[in-house]
């Protein structure tokens, strides 16, 4: 129950967001989400940035999130400029001071990329034509893929696919994340009777449950190299922010340039 009733609350949260609030709303959350997120990911990668240096890492790390606000794709990129910019600037100013400056440019230049950059694209969907549909879609996915490749890994999980990484996840289970995944965004299709034909919706499901699976790598690979079990301890019974956005994270561009190439919004 410690973990079943703030993932329900969680949930249940989410969707009122994506289907109830206005996108300005959605761009507040998401903006303080992703702050917490950056200062989660710090908080791992460099335990001993703190105060205003750490604050100035996150608002870096923010600058592509802000310039999503705008829906614009191209202000997106100049966001991430602004962060790498400011980075540098920081990196000069205390240059004399940090014994290896070289780790904080690497630390924030990639805090920017993953996590500022890909959360920008959670913007750019919501303000895309459909974009609540888009979003709840994805997060249809990502949870059946979870929700699949857990099962079916206990159940049947043999072959290891990443085990230095993390040792539970099988080739079955992400058969099994597959399969569920693509479900789940066919029942949600067919509920909100989505602007995509089933056609183009079931590849587009499997390529975006294997991006997720990337993302929910890439989360691990840091927790494993920072030594943690957890990003955080905000979410009582689900670890941190992080732990439940990683997914997200990478296949959120992913739909977006999907939407983008395929002529659908």
């Amino acid at each position: 129950m410690n973990r079943v009733i703030p993932g329900l609350i969680l949930a249940a949260a989410w969707l009122l967001l994506l289907t109830l609030a206005p996108a300005w709303l959605f761009g507040l959350v998401l903006v303080f989400g992703a702050g917490l997120a950056l200062n989660e990911y710090f908080r791992m990668s460099m335990p001993t940035l703190r105060g205003g240096v750490r604050l100035g890492a996150i608002l870096c790390g923010l600058a592509p999130v802000l310039a999503a606000l705008s829906g614009q794709a191209e202000l997106v990129l100049l966001g991430l400029f602004l962060s790498l910019a400011a980075c540098i600037v920081m990196g000069l100013t205390r240059y004399a001071s940090w014994e290896n400056v070289l780790h904080f440019l690497s630390n924030t230049g990639f805090a920017s990329l993953y996590l500022g950059l890909c959360s920008a694209y959670l913007m750019l969907l919501r303000l895309l034509p459909h974009g609540s549909f888009w979003l709840i879609l994805l997060t249809a996915i990502i949870a059946g893929s979870d929700t699949g490749a857990y099962y079916s890994g206990r159940r049947f999980g043999r072959r290891k696919i990443f085990p230095n990484i993390s040792p539970k996840k099988t080739l079955e289970g992400v058969v099994g994340g597959i399969l569920c995944g693509a479900a789940f965004a066919i029942i949600v299709h067919l509920l909100m009777d989505g602007p995509i034909a089933l056609v183009l919706l079931v590849p587009a499901a499997v390529l975006l449950v294997l991006v997720g699976i990337a993302g929910d790598l890439t989360e691990s690979m840091i927790k494993r190299a920072s030594g943690v079990k957890d990003s955080g301890t905000i979410l009582a019974g689900h670890g941190g922010l992080l732990d439940r956005i990683d997914s997200l994270l990478l296949s959120a561009p992913a739909l977006y340039y999907l939407l983008y190439f395929l002529g659908i919004s």
